[in-house]
């Protein structure tokens, strides 16, 4: 079939690009030191017997990570990012991953290398087995199996245009067995490129030890192969079927997964439904670990064997099924077995691959891949630019366990560097962060639906949840957020059922709240827009105010809604009380932004040093916020008799803000633990009486130790939150954290904790 002239037809191209990726990565978990781990795999990460992303491979120190399946490079990247800062995150803290393919060094007897300890005693009985086959060394090397699958719309537009094949399955074998084929032949470009596993440790090889350094000792014939004896033939999917069960049947192989291959053909849980089903995809197995990259491979590694697919399905053969395949296999050994440093034997080829993909690429209109791909000519050119040669040139200024145990370093630094942010979706807003990383964690399995609106489907078997902003779930009826969004709606509903509310007016004009200036300004009061949320828009005057004042804190609250509140200002302490499930989790004490003078700094000098605080940032992806200096803060500092000029006395508070949110640069106290159960007890009826089931709730409270009724004064109740932002109790300024957001998995998931205690 002419997969060349039907790629050029003007209604595939639009497609030529489209695929679906999945990646796993192999990772060894090492001591900070760079020894092999011997711990047990970390029972904070759930139940292996189901858990999506994260297992355990050979041994009980081999992590396994899992993507889902992505139509982007760039989203399957991301989410391996997110899964290994998940993985480092949960190990023990003097644990960390080991960047090699090659394993570190491995203690002295096989009894010392502990196979997987896993539910299904099948599993342990497969490995037990493999180790007295293979050895158990040889199951220590790690690597990344390259999941792809040309986009459905690209095959389905291929096969419209074709007139050999009389359904879509048998195209789609047919064009996956001659992918298969050409990448068995030139699979070398990909160790040659791509390969760094040059060197192994001192006790790697019990036997035969062959000569190092070389290109990929995981790739060679010394590296996780099957014995000599079993052969495959890809000339067609029946005789590759038929010569798999062969190999079982005459007990060369075990079973149908023992045979590891460089590719993989996929389509059903069986080997058998491959004729019935069709091949989805293929997996790569002869991608070494980049040491180079903190998760293992890179964008440009993806990008690449992208187009080199496409390269393969373009190409013709140039010879039978099977002789294409063993000339692929002889110079696939001899590349990995090659020195680092020197050239390759297939240099001539390697130019002209990379030349015909680029020219591919061209002919495609895609100028800037075919560029890309041209730029690969130079490393076939100079090998020293190869992955190999440069970790070999690196390692040999100290050793390679010294280096792999730094960069191990470097990457285990960089992913506890900020634990409440989640790598790949550091955009996104904290809570959401940390909410997908407890997921991660736990097994159940995420897809972020909207990124700019937060939003996530979650599910586990069948079960479905839709959550956004990390607590906004269907556990809550659609009237509720409505109504906690209206200041008004809530204070009523919440005066009606008894609870101590502020009183106050609203107005939906500045012209009538002007007219009513005279029955607030001897007294404290508040101006809030009606809905709002994070304390946006809101100014409070603790002893009256003049006239200029009271229209410039309407004018900040009407720029945010045009109907305003404004209300007896409680005195008193404020606390964030969360609520879940009728049951107060986690208590906030929070201190309005401020600085302490220095007598010798400015008020702006201040707030910029405060501000170089790590746990400070932006749009809630940091703990705190920073610090602002707008038209709010000013007015608050005028009041006090202060400019941002201003030289505080040494030891002197001044405070930027009345309210207390986080959100407008307020420091954060965890009060858990202190606040007394009465007044938790008012948190969690206020929230019934609102009828939601997930709710922030503020509570003004002058005296603890004074014993509250519902009716009583000794409180009062100013908000009500639908969206309670819950970093801030999982990373407070001080205090014990409250993991918020696995409350919020525990409440839509109890089935999956459950498993993970019976697991």
């Amino acid at each position: 079939m002419n997969f060349k002239a039907l790629m050029q037809a003007t209604s595939v191209l639009p497609y030529l690009e489209k695929a679906r990726f999945g990646l796993e990565k192999e990772s060894q978990r090492v001591t900070l030191e760079g020894e092999l781990a011997q711990t047990d795999h970390p029972s904070v990460l759930g139940c292996r017997s189901f858990h999506p992303y994260i297992q355990t491979d050979f041994s009980e120190t081999q992590l396994e990570l899992i993507t889902g399946v992505k139509e982007t490079e760039t989203e399957v990247l991301r989410e391996l990012a997110a899964i290994h800062d998940v993985a480092l995150r949960s190990m023990n803290d003097n644990e960390m991953m080991w960047p090699l393919s090659m394993p570190p060094h491995l203690p002295e007897k096989d009894s010392e290398i502990e196979i997987a300890k896993l539910a299904r005693f099948e599993d342990v009985l497969y490995r037990r087995y493999l180790a007295r086959a293979y050895g158990k060394r040889k199951q220590m090397v790690s690597g990344i199996h390259f999941n792809f699958e040309y986009a459905p719309e690209l095959v389905t537009s291929l096969y419209e245009k074709q007139n050999e094949c009389s359904s879509p399955e048998e195209f789609k074998t047919k064009l996956y067995m001659k992918v298969a084929r050409n990448f068995l032949r030139y699979r070398w470009l990909l160790t040659y490129l791509f390969g760094a596993a040059p060197l192994s440790e001192a006790n790697y090889f019990t036997d035969e030890a062959p000569q190092e350094p070389m290109r990929s000792l995981r790739n060679s014939r010394f590296g996780y192969t099957n014995h000599a004896d079993v052969q495959v033939s890809y000339s067609s999917l029946e005789k590759y079927i038929a010569d798999i069960a062969e190999m079982v049947n005459s007990g060369k192989l075990s079973e149908e997964k023992e045979f590891y291959a460089p590719i993989r053909l996929r389509g059903g849980k069986k080997m058998s439904e491959l004729p019935k089903k069709g091949i989805r995809y293929i997996e790569l197995r002869n991608i070494d670990l980049n040491p180079f990259e903190r998760i293992g491979i890179s964008h440009d590694q993806v990008r690449f064997i992208h187009y080199f697919m496409l390269f393969l399905l373009w190409t013709d053969e140039d010879a039978a099924a099977d002789q294409w395949v063993a000339a692929g296999d002889q110079l696939s050994n001899q590349v990995a077995e090659e020195a680092p440093l020197a050239p390759t034997v297939a240099q001539a080829e390697g130019q002209w691959l990379i030349a015909e993909m680029s020219k591919m690429l061209t002919e495609f209109k895609l100028a800037e891949a075919a560029e890309f791909i041209a730029g690969f000519q130079r490393i076939i050119e100079n090998p020293a630019e190869t992955l190999a040669a440069r970790w070999l040139t690196a390692a040999e200024k100290t050793s390679q366990a010294a280096l792999a145990t730094e960069l191990a370093t470097t990457y285990y630094q960089a992913a506890h560097e900020r634990p409440y942010q989640l790598a790949g979706y550091r955009e996104m807003e904290l809570s959401t962060q940390i909410l997908m990383f407890d997921a991660i964690q736990k097994g159940i399995s995420l897809e972020v639906l909207d990124e700019n609106d937060q939003f996530l489907k979650l599910h586990f078997k069948k079960h479905v949840e839709y959550v956004k902003n990390a607590n906004m779930t269907a556990k809550d009826v659609f009237i509720v957020p409505l109504m906690m969004e209206n200041k008004t709606v809530t204070k009523k509903i919440l005066d009606t059922a008894g609870f101590h509310v502020p009183k106050g007016s609203e107005f939906s004009s500045i012209a009538s709240a002007e007219a009513a200036f005279g029955e607030f300004a001897q007294r404290a009061f508040v101006i809030k827009p009606k809905s709002t949320n994070y304390g946006i828009g809101i100014t409070i005057f603790k002893e009256g105010a003049t006239f200029e004042d009271y229209q410039a804190g309407l004018a900040i609250a009407f720029k945010e809604d045009s109907d305003v509140l404004v209300e007896e200002f409680l005195p008193g302490t404020e606390y964030r009380f969360f609520v879940l499930d009728g049951e107060v989790k986690a208590v906030l004490l929070r201190i309005p932004a401020n600085i302490v003078g220095d007598g010798r700094r400015s008020i702006e000098e201040l707030v910029a040093e405060k501000n170089l605080d790590p746990l400070r940032g932006t749009n809630h992806r940091s703990p705190l916020e920073l610090i602002q200096l707008g038209d709010l803060e000013k007015l608050m500092l005028k009041e006090q008799g202060y400019t941002v000029e201003s030289v505080p006395a040494e030891g002197q508070i001044v405070y930027l803000r009345e309210n207390s949110n986080i959100s407008t640069g307020g420091d954060s106290i965890d009060f858990t633990d202190e606040m007394p159960t009465a007044y938790k007890k008012i948190a969690a009826d206020a929230v019934e009486a609102l009828g939601a089931v997930i709710s922030g709730i503020d509570l003004i409270i002058p005296d603890l130790n004074v014993e509250p009724t519902q009716e009583s004064t000794a409180y009062g109740i100013i908000e009500a939150n639908f969206n309670p932002a819950m970093h801030m109790h999982i990373y407070p300024f001080a205090g014990a954290g409250q993991r918020l957001t696995m409350d919020v998995l525990q409440l839509l998931y109890p089935e999956v904790f459950e498993e993970i205690e019976n697991c």
